[in-house]
């Protein structure tokens, strides 16, 4: 064995005289750290700080992940709309038969039966037609005539000639309506404020039609109003309101404000409550037969 290097030997005792010393020295900080009280509180805070940290980092990879889904999904391309030609028909009818009967002025008429499932709220029959009287029949034959001779429980062509030279049928953007003149002249200024004022009742607005000479629904002898083309029953996204229910969709509601005011009468006030039903008050009718439009 060789002789140890005086120098290295040297080298050595001095590395063990200072690890010697640095353990004492931790050995002391040791001793002092667990005397001091607030360091064990130190270290408790310390951890929780960083089990925060790590929950916070997590939730961010959530938040990241939430928006780059956001992003995919608006930026996805969109269905392109069905054209109303495109439009499949109900099952239960033949691809031949239309949505609506249509009349003899080639406007939409009410079938004979419009009654379907809604979304309804209840009806506050109270606050509308005040001051609005819904037309009698006999009204309306001192006022326009008796429309045809006989009358069955679907619609038939109106014969009176006098009658027939008030009818008008007019487009109304995505509906076509037959009724007398200036009820349909009174619909478009209805119409054209909803526009301004609720555009998004106007962009749902639909139709079940005017024009239509029969007997009222459920009814062997009483003419329906719409046989004088003096009332419509609307729609809202195709939707038909369930007729008697004592209910109605919220949007018919909001357009009833809008008849009542320029003199129409809403169905949801009959005995049995027809909410898609509006026709010309009888104050209204009379103005126009005084003003010769009739």
């Amino acid at each position: 064995m060789r002789p140890l290097n005086p120098i290295a030997a040297v080298v050595i005792g001095m590395s063990i005289i200072l690890a010697a010393a640095t353990f004492a020295f931790v050995a002391d900080l040791l001793r002092n750290t667990e005397q001091d009280p607030n360091a064990a509180k130190i270290d408790r805070l310390a951890l929780q700080l960083a089990q925060q940290d790590d929950e916070i980092q997590a939730l961010r990879a959530e938040l990241n992940a939430l928006k780059r889904k956001l992003t995919e999904l608006a930026e996805a391309p969109r269905p392109e709309p069905v054209s109303p030609s495109q439009v499949v028909p109900p099952l239960d009818k033949p691809p031949s038969e239309p949505a609506f009967a249509i009349d003899q002025f080639g406007g939409m008429a009410p079938p004979q039966e419009t009654e379907n499932l809604t979304e309804p709220m209840q009806l506050a029959k109270k606050r509308f037609n005040d001051g609005v009287i819904r037309p009698r029949p006999g009204v309306l034959r001192e006022i326009l005539g008796e429309p045809r001779s006989a009358y069955s429980t679907n619609c038939q062509p109106v014969t009176n000639a006098r009658l027939v030279r008030t009818l008008e049928t007019r487009n109304f953007g995505n509906f076509r309506l037959t009724m007398i003149r200036p009820a349909l002249d009174s619909l478009g200024q209805i119409l054209e404020r909803l526009k301004k004022e609720e555009p998004d009742i106007f962009a749902a607005i639909g139709t079940a039609g005017a024009l239509c000479a029969r007997y009222v629904r459920g009814s062997a002898k009483s003419v329906s109003s719409h046989a004088w083309g003096a009332a419509v029953d609307l729609t809202l996204k195709r939707d038909l309101d369930r007729m008697g229910d004592g209910s109605t969709q919220f949007g018919l509601v909001v357009l009833a404000e809008f008849f009542n005011d320029a003199g129409w009468y809403w169905g949801a006030g009959y005995g049995r409550e027809d909410s898609m039903h509006f026709e010309v008050g009888e104050a209204l009718l009379r103005k126009w037969a005084a003003e010769g439009k009739l």
